[in-house]
């Protein structure tokens, strides 16, 4: 395995307690694998303080998103949406996220999922960051939000994307890159079928950690050297190397995060 890969992680939640019994163990397998660059979304404020720790332990390696991930918009989520701010103009982030619409589970906050979303795009314009795109059974109330928002300072990442071919061609209209993960070796995945469509320049690779683990962990707790199965599996994909793979994907996240 090649340790200067080069790999980026785009989207990590490496304060899961998951990891607690191993976290620092993990961490370095993943920079062992090649996986130089992780990226870890915020899902609301309970969080803040373990990657904030996390980034001062990792400088080199860790970078940090700022923003309330959709099923974490209950009745406080005005008290969580100003932490965003708080947070976004105290210190440096690399991207808003993780953000958007998930009406997998329950439909109750709908109203104020939009309204997070659209107010935290907002943010992003603000602080000229992209934006990372959670988006799960709600793909059309996705891209209404995005469709009042389009405007050339509107970029980001469509993370762990499992739409269609031509869900993944809007995406990337309205300024988005795809976020590639497990889900592209699973073989009900369906993604993989339509990927060598999309032009490599729209990709970026991410696990998703601790879940939807690659093929052949698929069901055990996902981590971000396993980033390096996800770039194997484009690189069949593409008919190109793993090293081809690791860098115009991490050439691509550069043009997200802005390192």
């Amino acid at each position: 395995m090649n340790f200067n890969l080069g790999l980026t992680d785009t989207h990590t939640h490496l304060y899961s307690e998951e990891f607690d019994e191993d976290r620092n163990e993990m961490i370095l397998r993943a920079i062992q694998s090649g996986v130089s660059r992780m990226f870890v979304p915020s899902i609301d404020s309970s969080y803040t303080q373990k990657m904030y720790d996390l980034e001062k332990q990792y400088p080199e390696n860790i970078f940090l998103m700022m923003g309330l991930h959709p099923t974490y918009v209950k009745e406080n989520y005005l008290e969580e949406l100003a932490h965003v701010e708080r947070e976004l103009a105290a210190q440096k982030f690399y991207a808003v996220g993780e953000i958007g619409m998930d009406l997998f589970w329950d439909k109750t906050f709908l109203k104020e999922q939009q309204h997070a979303f659209q107010h935290q795009i907002q943010l992003a314009k603000k602080y000229k960051l992209g934006i990372n795109i959670h988006c799960r059974d709600a793909f059309d109330e996705v891209f209404e939000v995005l469709e009042s928002e389009k405007a050339t300072d509107l970029f980001g990442i469509f993370h762990c994307f499992t739409g269609d071919l031509n869900q993944a061609q809007k995406a990337i209209s309205l300024g988005m890159k795809l976020g590639i993960g497990g889900v592209t070796t699973f073989k009900n995945g369906k993604i993989d079928q339509f990927l060598h469509e999309i032009d490599l320049k729209n990709i970026v690779l991410e696990t998703d950690s601790p879940y939807l683990a690659p093929v052949p962990h698929r069901g055990k707790r996902n981590e971000s050297s396993y980033t390096f199965l996800v770039a194997q599996k484009l690189a069949e994909i593409y008919g190109v190397s793993v090293a081809e793979i690791a860098a115009i994907t991490t050439e691509n996240s550069k043009q997200i995060f802005g390192i």
